[in-house]
């Protein structure tokens, strides 16, 4: 993880800007913490068919939730003069008083989840093979994706990042030798 610390001048848009900020760096990751205020809060409720905004002094408590190029569920709260405590999730149209500085947490891009299940799996209906193979995967929490059989050789036939593995064996093998831990999500 990265650690990038980011001010947001007076006027600034809170929402629109880390959602700026995700897109830019091609990042995803979280705001770690917050300190600043707002002449503006737009969050919405449960239950609310519009967003809520207060306008006035308010000062932000918490500023939590994920950020990625995709976009962003960030929940805000926030007080009031009178310390009344609101929240909800962050709208567009919450708008910074005098500054407000927040810490993300940038995930690196090896942690960044693979597109699709790097295993792939040929199996037959009946074949006491592959109903194992599936319940190890399943047992691990192991992702996978069946296909059909190619028509060559035995079922089950494995394959790892596009790379023929073989069959059960080979999968009991790996997974005797805790070499299938780093297809778990």
């Amino acid at each position: 993880m990265r650690a990038a610390p980011l001010h947001l001048e007076a006027g600034s848009d809170v929402r629109l800007t880390l959602e700026q900020f995700a897109r830019q760096s091609d990042a995803t990751g979280f705001v770690l913490s917050v300190v600043g205020n707002l002449s503006r809060a737009a969050f919405a409720c449960p239950d609310r068919p519009a967003a809520t905004i207060i306008s006035g002094e308010l000062e932000i408590i918490t500023l939590q939730g994920t950020i990625s190029p995709n976009g962003v569920h960030l929940h805000l709260s926030f007080s009031d003069a009178e310390c009344q405590v609101w929240g909800g999730h962050l709208e567009p149209g919450t708008l910074v008083l005098r500054g407000a500085d927040l810490l993300v947490g940038l995930l690196e891009e090896a942690a960044r989840p693979a597109p699709g299940p790097r295993v792939k799996i040929a199996v037959l209906p009946g074949c006491p093979y592959s109903i194992r193979a599936l319940r190890m995967l399943r047992t691990l929490a192991i992702p996978y994706l069946e296909i059909a059989p190619d028509g060559a050789g035995p079922v089950p036939q494995l394959f790892i990042d596009g790379v023929a593995i073989g069959g059960y064996d080979a999968l009991a093998e790996l997974h005797g030798r805790g070499e299938l831990e780093a297809l778990r999500p």
